[in-house]
């Protein structure tokens, strides 16, 4: 086991899908992948004092993740999922739920001294509490930590304000092709080329390594001027629910053992690529 701290901050909730519900949240995702690494993977998130949170508790508990769980005034987060017959997820967000109202405390302050990645994203950005407490927690981390923006965007929850303030404390940027455009045209940058609108990011946030993954037409990887392409391997896709986020696991765990930013990106590719061939992210 190694002991490093890896954090995901943000949304712990159940998505229901079409076959049932099964654990949720781009950060209780990743911190799952990463202890699969060995590393000491914390979701830290909020729930209800109701069933589901219980039941939510229980379930990171049986998976063998540590967490760092806030109870909370407010019903846990639930996601209606529909999958598509190319196994592509779409979202209903309910709003005003537990993840939305994480309380700041110095037990949070603590754990964020002690953090070796964080990863966060737009979405527990949403709301004022949430994002508070996220914007005190990074202010709090060490100078060395890895930070890991993977921005997540869904629906209507994320502004400019929340994704240039996230640009300027992140030296990881994760982000589809979908997100890409949308980043693009929200910079007035539509018409530049991606490899050229990656590195004018890097250039005004001093990101050190931009990811952009374009589902089964491969991924990139932007890094010290370079960029590195890794196609996508042919596998038999369930669902893709959790596929991005057990990427940037793999990608964070790998690059923490010293391995090459080549090394990882193949590594995210190929547990990516697996975490398609099941239901659930988890």
């Amino acid at each position: 086991m190694n002991y490093e701290l890896i954090i995901g901050f943000g949304e712990v909730l159940w998505d229901m899908l079409p076959q049932g519900r099964q654990l949720g949240g781009a950060p209780a995702n990743f911190a799952y992948h990463v202890s699969q690494f060995g590393y000491r993977g914390v979701i830290v998130s909020a729930v209800g004092d109701d069933a589901q949170g219980k039941d939510i508790v229980k379930e990171l508990e049986a998976h063998g993740i540590a967490s760092h769980i806030s109870v909370v005034d407010a019903p846990t987060g639930v996601v209606n999922v529909s999958v598509d017959d190319k196994g592509i997820p779409s979202y209903e967000i309910v709003e005003n739920v537990a993840w939305d109202n994480i309380p700041y405390s110095n037990e949070l302050k603590e754990l964020a001294s002690q953090a070796t990645a964080v990863c966060f994203g737009s979405l527990a950005q949403r709301s004022t509490i949430s994002r508070h407490t996220i914007i005190q927690f990074i202010e709090s981390l060490p100078s060395t930590c890895l930070k890991v923006f993977d921005i997540n965007l869904r629906q209507h929850y994320y502004s400019r304000e929340i994704i240039e303030w996230s640009l300027e404390h992140c030296n990881i940027l994760k982000l589809n092709d979908e997100e890409l455009v949308v980043l693009k045209d929200m910079f007035g940058a539509i018409s530049l080329a991606d490899d050229s609108f990656a590195a004018k990011l890097q250039q005004l946030y001093d990101i050190k390594i931009v990811i952009v993954t374009c589902g089964e037409k491969g991924s990139r990887v932007y890094y010290d001027g370079e960029v590195n392409f890794e196609p996508t391997p042919q596998v038999e896709v369930v669902d893709t629910v959790g596929a991005g986020d057990s990427f940037t696991a793999a990608f964070v765990a790998t690059l923490l053992q010293g391995k090459t930013v080549v090394e990882a990106h193949r590594q995210a590719v190929a547990i990516s690529a697996t975490t398609c061939t099941h239901e659930g992210a988890i």
